[in-house]
């Protein structure tokens, strides 16, 4: 791996104890790991200081920074979607000046201008969760990082500001909501039908709103759209129990389909059927039932062993009797959610499924020549491309596509699986991960996503740095390494936080 020559000896460590990299064009270097886990932690938060430093000279108050041509992009309505995804993580690092900063922002948003449509999906996760996730940790374990509760008060203030900006998407004949939606006219884009995952994944987060600022009508919004998930209509749209279908009609509430997947698109939805649950257990058990039954379903049915690794576990597709063999980088949060699942629940057998699932996501990643897991890979024998044939026959998959858009679902579940198990090997993974990201796509001012994973430089660099960098992966990262705190995942029902989809934490209601 070539590793830019800006890069500091603490953040340049190396998969295992010493290595020679390549070091210009005659140069070879031998760097050493750091050697405690509060050095790791430093290590990701220069990562992150790295990046946010790149966003404020280049790109704020936009959305994203374009870490190769130096500039900026508006992908997420130009609200300064890396400002406000890089809140929580600020807070949980320590950064008192960068989260002054981000409130300041924050406090100056005008969440009802925006010449583009937007996703009631990913401004529920990124601005609303992440504006919420702020507020909890600096009225709670946070509290003595800001000195002007007016500031952390905005936060309140603008969640729900935005919120009766969006609100009008669940103003249909059922209340499954639009998700492309104008604000200024309070259109939509006249879609008939929405995706499970986009429909499923707003409870944690319109619910939290409810619950803090005591108006019930957030929750009532989310709640009724989640309801039809919930009990599935027609019946064909389960093909088994827990597990349904992709689409759900707008106006009746009804599947539209039954084909079933835990990837992208279907994902979020089965994560926070038992978020909600580790949430506030009393009024959302319903939704750990069916959690259980998708979970117990997916072992049953949708489990699979590539036949050159028959070790290595991933998930399938199913629709319509036809298996589909192949897997995505967003669907490795599965390992996660199946171990968050197993020890709230004292379910070992979801615990033992969720790190085999880990173990299959891992491989993904050392099989590769950068170190980091392909978007997309597949397994089956019959689809196999010539030209790897041989990588198949070792790593037990094909890649379908090799790129990396700085995703943090497969550090993500090594997380989960250190914090339950306790296991030192899960957060190993966890900086190996790190430290392949972090010299693959690092630029002068930033994180680029790259376009192949089997290049040992990651192939050539893609101008976009997603503000899931700062929420996701440098969070993940940084926690498995830090000190025990109020928001990270604890074993059993001792959790005080959750996070939502984008890694903001979020408190649960308690007694």
């Amino acid at each position: 791996m070539r590793v830019p020559l800006s890069l500091p000896i603490t953040v340049l460590s190396l998969l295992s104890s010493t290595v020679a990299y390549p070091y210009g064009e005659t140069e070879a270097v031998l760097l050493r790991e750091p050697e405690t886990n509060q050095a790791k932690a430093n290590a990701v938060k220069e990562a992150f200081q790295h990046a946010w430093d790149g966003y404020m000279k280049y790109a704020f108050p936009h959305d994203e920074l374009t870490p190769v041509s130096n500039g900026h992009a508006d992908s997420r309505n130009g609200w300064g979607a890396s400002a406000v995804d890089a809140l929580s993580t600020a807070v949980i690092m320590g950064k008192e000046d960068v989260v002054n900063t981000i409130l300041e922002h924050v406090r100056d948003i005008d969440f009802s201008e925006t010449s583009d449509t937007v996703s009631l999906f990913e401004t529920t996760i990124r601005y609303l969760g992440g504006m919420l996730s702020g507020y909890d940790l600096l009225q709670g374990p946070a509290k003595d990082l800001v000195s002007d509760q007016s500031l952390v008060d905005g936060l309140l203030t603008q969640s729900r500001n935005l919120a009766d900006v969006l609100k009008f998407a669940f103003n249909t004949p059922s209340g499954v909501p639009y998700n492309n939606l104008n604000i200024t006219s309070n259109g939509n884009d006249g879609a008939t039908t929405n995706g499970l995952a986009v429909t499923g994944t707003l409870v944690l987060e319109w619910t939290r709103l409810s619950d803090l600022t005591d108006d019930k009508e957030y929750a009532k919004l989310s709640q009724k759209a989640e309801s039809y998930l919930l009990s599935p209509k027609p019946s064909s749209s389960e093909p088994f129990p827990g597990l349904v279908g992709s689409s759900i009609n707008i106006k009746t509430g009804q599947f539209a389909d039954a084909s079933v997947s835990w990837n992208g698109g279907d994902d979020s939805f089965y994560e926070y059927l038992i978020k909600m649950y580790v949430y506030d257990p009393k009024r959302f058990a319903t939704y750990k039932d069916r959690w259980v039954l998708a979970a117990e379903s997916a072992i049953k049915h949708l489990q699979a062993h590539p036949e050159t690794r028959p070790d290595l576990t991933f998930l399938s597709s199913y629709n319509n009797g036809n298996y589909d063999l192949s897997s995505q980088h967003l669907t490795c949060f599965d390992g996660g959610s199946f171990i968050l699942g197993g020890t709230v629940l004292d379910r070992q057998d979801f615990i033992d499924f969720g790190l085999e699932l880990v173990n299959g996501c891992e491989a993904t990643y050392n099989s590769t020549l950068s170190k980091i897991g392909p978007d997309s890979w597949g397994w089956d024998p019959k689809r196999v491309p010539d030209d790897q044939k041989d990588f198949y026959e070792k790593a037990g998959f094909y890649i379908n596509s090799g790129a990396y858009v700085l995703r943090p679902e497969v550090i993500e579940s090594f997380y989960y699986a250190h914090r339950v198990t306790g296991k030192e090997i899960y957060r190993d993974w966890v900086w190996n991960a790190f430290v392949a990201i972090n010299s693959t796509c690092r630029t002068d001012s930033g994180f680029a996503a790259v376009s192949d994973v089997n290049q040992a430089n990651g192939g050539s660099k893609y101008d976009n740095q997603e503000s899931f960098l700062f929420a996701e992966v440098l969070k993940y990262s940084y926690l498995a390494h830090s000190e025990d705190a109020a928001w990270q995942v604890q074993k059993g029902d001792k959790n005080t936080f959750v996070f939502n989809t984008e890694a903001h934490p979020v408190r649960v209601v308690r007694d």
